[in-house]
């Protein structure tokens, strides 16, 4: 067997491998039975709307930080990458209960907030919170990747010439990691949205749909989940692609 054929072999049994689950999720649904509560459709709205506001707020915050983590020095800089990598580290649940514990009612933040009447627990902000605390690392880490790659030969000519440094990081340092940037987009948001186990402790109402599969789940069993599963693969998955196709076509 030639090298290209082995290779391709391996491939096919990767994306197979990849496949089976879905392919089970299609043979068993019983779609002569196939029907959405409302409930359900709300938890898909829920999830998708939240998780493009976390998207948003991940971009915003994680970019600068990729881009400092990227070029910069010292260890200040190994020091941030400690507390980037923590929270990918810790079990999701794990990393619900500590954020309870912080935002919580008896948490410092939670206590200074009960102060002035607020709370951040099972509310839209906690599930605002959770989700950016489920895809930031993730993106930093793929942003970082993607700035990295940019020779550093190029800010240096530009500042040579007078450019100043927000030009160079806006004129050439964001459009040359453009494609970068959009893949660690899409992972950020499909880390993000379908996150349960922070969730499920810290931010449990309003019901997402990783919630809400739970509760089907719970209710009336595996098969009861299917039809939720469907709608939220059909809703959340265009704009991860939408992303990625982007970059392959450059």
């Amino acid at each position: 067997m030639t090298g290209a054929r082995l290779g391709a072999l391996l491939r096919g049994l990767v994306l197979l491998l990849l496949a089976c689950p879905f392919a089970g999720l299609f043979i068993m649904t019983d779609w002569r039975k196939f029907a959405l509560s409302s409930a359900d459709g709300r938890s898909v709205a829920i999830s998708l709307a939240y998780g493009l506001a976390a998207l948003a707020v991940i971009a915003v915050l994680g970019t600068p930080l990729a881009y400092w983590l990227a070029t910069g020095k010292g260890r200040m800089r190994d020091g941030a990458q400690v507390f980037l990598l923590l929270p990918l580290l810790t079990p999701p649940l794990a990393l619900g209960i500590l954020l309870a514990a912080f935002y919580g009612p008896i948490g410092p933040v939670g206590i200074l907030l009960e102060r002035f009447g607020g709370i951040i627990t099972n509310n839209p902000p906690a599930l605002l919170i959770a989700g950016i605390y489920a895809g930031l690392p993730t993106y930093v880490v793929a942003a970082r990747g993607a700035f990295a790659e940019i020779p550093a030969e190029l800010a240096e000519s530009a500042l040579t010439l007078g450019v100043s440094r927000r030009q160079i990081f806006r004129h050439i340092t964001l459009p040359m990691a453009r494609d970068g940037l959009g893949a660690a987009l899409a992972l950020a948001w499909v880390r993000g949205v379908g996150e349960l186990g922070i969730v499920l402790i810290f931010a449990y109402f309003p019901q997402g749909m990783p919630v809400r599969l739970w509760v089907d789940l719970e209710d009336g069993g595996l098969s009861a989940t299917f039809p939720l599963l469907w709608l939220f693969l059909l809703a959340a998955l265009p704009l991860p692609l939408w992303l990625l196709r982007r970059g392959s076509k450059r």
